[in-house]
């Protein structure tokens, strides 16, 4: 048994690493161990990846998230009822310093604003980009993040946990030359409602057919919050990881991944149901955001 009070800082981070091993590749873990990574939100998908990244063995890291978890987030996020009522990225913190007590992370309470996102982007090779969209506050943060990412030109890797399924979006900053590639605009914040916003980030054709059935179901309800589960949010941590390693040693990953555990888990019949189904629940979808539009609209004069 290794004692673990005994070792320097180098032989900690190798024997912590040695298991990496025949996976990550002399190049990846290098460029794990001398990067600093910008995890932004560290909730649903954001907290996923906190633990794999250490554990992978990045060394330092930026934390920002102004949230405090909730009784309601204990179903998915990385806390336990002692951390109710603290704050996230404080708790990632801890939960980092607990895999590799010599890394250093630095916390912004505060979490992602307009006013820090180039002060953030400024500090690190590679974002994590959890930020949450459920508030127009939310969103703003997410474009001055990317906005950010792309004056800095910084690789950085975003996701959306929906019903069983996970979608990555990676976005190269150091080719691409606008915040989520133009899909949406400064002005677009202020003319456009958060679903129209949304549905601007998030591809149709990305969103599961389960998920689709919910939006339609619910999507017009005051207050609505889509539902989320732990192994769709898990996802995110398994597949940023990945994406960051490869980013970092200078390879070339793909601009999308789309996982769906619900759809994976099917029997054949009800996977071909399932595919069948969807093309009618995106008309649907469609109708109810047109519908959801046209009352917002006269609010908007």
């Amino acid at each position: 048994m290794v004692n673990i009070t005994s070792l320097s800082e180098d032989d900690y981070y190798t024997e912590l690493v040695t298991r990496n091993r025949g996976v990550i590749n002399d190049a990846q873990q290098e460029a794990l161990r001398t990067a600093t990574v910008l995890i932004a939100g560290c909730g649903s998908v954001g907290g996923a990846a906190v633990q794999p990244l250490a554990r992978m063995g990045v060394r330092r890291f930026l934390v920002a998230d102004s949230g405090l978890y909730e009784l309601n987030n204990l179903n998915r996020q990385h806390a336990t009822v002692d951390d109710i009522d603290r704050n996230k990225a404080e708790v990632a913190a801890e939960r980092i310093l607990a895999v590799n007590p010599y890394a250093q992370v630095k916390v912004y309470a505060d979490g992602v604003t307009e006013d820090n996102a180039a002060e953030l982007a400024a500090a690190c090779q590679v974002i994590v980009d959890g930020v949450d969209v459920t508030t127009m506050s939310g969103l703003r943060a997410k474009f001055a993040l990317h906005k950010a990412a792309a004056s800095r030109q910084l690789p950085l890797v975003t996701g959306w946990d929906m019903a069983g399924g996970l979608y990555a979006q990676y976005f190269d900053y150091r080719k691409v030359t606008r915040p989520f590639d133009g899909a949406i605009t400064a002005p677009d914040l202020d003319r456009l409602s958060i679903w129209e916003l949304i549905f601007r980030l998030l591809p149709l054709r990305r969103i599961p057919a389960d998920m689709l059935a919910e939006l339609n179901a619910n999507i017009s309800r005051p207050g609505y919050s889509v539902p989320q589960v732990v192994y769709a949010a898990m996802l995110f941590g398994a597949v940023a990881s990945h994406m960051v390693a490869k980013v970092l040693a200078g390879e070339e990953i793909r601009d999308e991944i789309r996982l769906d555990i619900h759809q994976a888990a099917r029997p054949t019949a009800d996977r071909l149901v399932t595919v069948l189904r969807w093309p009618r629940e995106a008309v649907r979808l469609r109708l109810a955001l047109r519908e959801c539009q046209s009352r917002e609209a006269p609010r908007r004069r």
